[in-house]
């Protein structure tokens, strides 16, 4: 007896692999794949502007990255609040109590951000929201309020055309930095539900049909991975969210992980991500007694396991696990 409908997966259409260079930015849904590519060392750059949610703001922070825009101590970006400064076009893990290490942490991101974007090969993007917010002081697009009073900004719903536009010409501009860049383009599962019910319906209704507006916009450069579609229709139970009965749980994410995989990864890509996935799950064990002779023995042979990965495929940069495992 079938359960679920399977949503169909767009086999093969784009290939990842470990000589695939990709940044990643958008919602925190982004984060939980990117984080899984990255942890399986794949060379990935994840949010270097932080947690980003509306498409504007994504486009702006990809615009700042490939034109190389610092920020200085009069930037109208940065505000003090709460007693600490932020950068309205940041998530709060840049915000610190001295302006001065807020400038310095957005600018070296930027740095490396734009260093790693010049001959990239792939840009993911997850839209998790069509509302922005906009300062009532300037009219800016904020990518994170920072808990500042509602009462200074306006909040709008965004139009197909205004996320098209915005998209498509950060995309031109980063094909500018990396012209055989390809976009794949994701819509976050992850309900904004102070929007209301309705609302989040509508914003994610702009959201994808901007997608398929991009993908008839760059044929053959701009695809689109359903990540919405998995959970909210394969997967169709309050079974496959977390207590808040909003966030996808470990066990949705880890399954929207193994759809990411069959659409993306051949079998050698895939066998090599297990293989290095395994090392890097033994790496973070907390022993029940870190100086017994069985844990020093379970690190021996993790180390053997480290440098037979590391011999076949060189490059790897494991040399902080091997230190770690040397120590221990």
């Amino acid at each position: 007896m079938r359960l679920t409908i399977p949503v169909e997966l767009p086999k093969r259409e784009l290939e990842i692999s470990y000589t695939t260079r990709q940044m990643i930015i958008g919602s925190c849904f982004a984060e939980n794949i990117g984080k899984r590519l990255v942890a399986c060392k794949f060379p990935a750059l994840l949010n270097p502007f932080g947690i980003l949610y509306n498409p504007l703001s994504i486009a702006e922070a990809l615009r700042r990255i490939v034109d190389g825009r610092l920020f200085t101590e009069e930037s109208p970006e940065l505000v003090f609040h709460g007693e600490r400064w932020h950068s309205m076009l940041h998530h709060g893990d840049f915000s610190r109590r001295d302006k001065g290490d807020v400038i310095s942490a957005v600018n070296a991101s930027i740095e490396h951000a734009r260093s790693f974007l010049r001959g990239a090969d792939l840009l993911t993007l997850t839209f998790g929201t069509a509302y922005v917010y906009r300062r009532k002081s300037d009219n800016m697009v904020v990518g994170n309020c920072h808990k500042i009073p509602g009462s200074e900004f306006t909040r709008s719903l965004l139009t197909v055309d205004e996320v098209v536009a915005a998209t498509a010409g950060a995309f031109e501009k980063v094909r500018s930095l990396s012209p055989d860049v390809k976009l794949l383009l994701t819509v976050s599962p992850i309900r904004h539900i102070r929007d209301g019910a309705h609302g989040n319906q509508v914003s994610k209704a702009v959201l994808l049909l901007a997608v398929e507006e991009l993908k008839r916009c760059f044929p053959g450069k701009v695809f689109y991975f359903p990540a919405y579609e998995i959970v909210l229709d394969e997967l169709r139970d309050y079974r496959f969210y977390a207590e808040d009965m909003i966030h996808p749980s470990d066990a949705t994410i880890g399954y929207v992980w193994d759809c990411f995989k069959a659409s993306y990864f051949d079998e050698a890509t895939d066998s090599l991500a297990a293989q290095v996935g395994e090392i890097m799950r033994a790496l973070s064990h907390r022993p029940f007694d870190p100086d017994s002779q069985a844990y020093r023995d379970f690190k021996s042979k993790l180390l053997l396991k480290i440098e037979a990965v590391k011999e076949k495929n060189p490059f790897f940069d494991f040399s902080n696990e091997i230190e770690q495992c040397r120590i221990q």
